[in-house]
């Protein structure tokens, strides 16, 4: 089997899931981080008001902000590189695939 065209905006859609689901993943940890360090933060005897709540704020916010960020920016890649694909496939003769 050849491949020789790939859909630019399946290809994009399909990018741009994987890029939400990487984006929670590294959210979360971000978040996890932000708890751990207000937590922290908040525990030190000379520790400034409000510090503790901006650290667990920005680690809350990770977790909404990276899977958009990562999602739209991996949508756009995938659009992108299926273009290229199909621009150099015509040049090349398309991917060969081998199923069982």
């Amino acid at each position: 089997m050849v491949i020789r065209r790939v859909n630019p905006m399946s290809a994009g859609k399909i990018s741009g899931v994987v890029g939400v689901m990487i984006g929670l993943i590294i959210g979360a940890c971000l978040s996890l981080i932000g708890m751990v360090a207000g937590s922290v933060a908040s525990a030190a005897p000379d520790a400034p008001e409000g510090g503790a709540f901006v650290a667990m704020l920005f680690g809350a916010g990770a977790i909404v902000v990276l899977p958009i960020v990562y999602g739209v920016f991996m949508f756009v890649v995938g659009l992108i590189y299926a273009a290229i694909f199909n621009l150099s496939s015509k040049w090349v003769g398309g991917l060969e695939v081998e199923t069982t």
